[in-house]
């Protein structure tokens, strides 16, 4: 199995250039307005325009309105929606759209191996769980959690595809992969300069390394 790569909270056309030629799978868009990251369906839809075919689109939203999110769908067209706050199930079907759920491992109540799988089984029509840190914000803070936390939901029957995120970069990615084993990861601060501004040379490096760590699963 190959893991599948994406690259979130990209603002400029050169940066999806880059994260394309890199060999990702997926870039995100974020569509929530206290992060520095955030795009407005108009710069989204331009945006959107320099992604190829066979590259998906996902939109990331936080606790959003659904005025905004159905704006997206219409002006943007994502591949997936992302929701990355306090959405229940209902929230996340109700657009009719294929959607991820995100989930903020180690925060109140998702602190155990337990109560983090149960919690995603209630968002079992979501096509995949993405599991980041716990932070002040939701997401993009660079920080890691600890992957025992996974247990259950990797050793879950009903888990769906499982999308790792929180401080990731090119220096530990290898040994997560190694670790979770996921069906995808996701990064978006790992490869800044600044928030929002991507390095084509980290997004390389990160990707590569991606790459290296599946090459050395396959041999084992």
């Amino acid at each position: 199995m190959r893991t599948r790569i994406k690259i979130c909270g990209l603002t400029r056309e050169e940066d999806i250039d880059a994260a394309v030629s890199a060999g990702a799978d997926a870039i995100g868009f974020v569509f929530y307005p206290k992060s520095k990251r955030c795009l407005t369906p108009t710069r989204a839809a331009q945006l959107r325009r320099a992604v190829p075919a066979f590259v998906d689109v996902v939109a990331l939203f936080v606790n959003a309105e659904d005025e905004l999110v159905r704006t997206v769908q219409g002006e943007v067209g994502p591949d997936l929606l992302q929701f990355h706050g306090d959405e229940s199930p209902l929230d996340c079907a109700r657009f009719g759209h294929r959607f991820l759920r995100a989930f903020r491992a180690g925060a109140p109540g998702l602190d155990t191996a337990d109560t983090l799988a149960s919690a995603c089984r209630a968002y079992g029509e979501a096509a995949g769980w993405l599991f980041d840190s716990y932070s002040a914000g939701y997401g993009g803070s660079g920080h890691g959690f600890d992957y025992a936390l996974l247990d259950d939901v990797r050793a879950d029957p009903v888990s769906r595809p499982l999308i790792l995120s929180g401080g990731l970069n090119a220096e530990n990615v290898g040994a997560a992969i190694e670790k979770v084993r996921p069906w995808a990861i996701d990064v978006s601060s790992g490869v800044e300069v600044e928030q929002g501004i991507k390095s084509s040379d980290r997004i390389s490096f990160f990707v590569a390394a991606a790459h290296d760590a599946d090459t050395k699963l396959k041999g084992n």
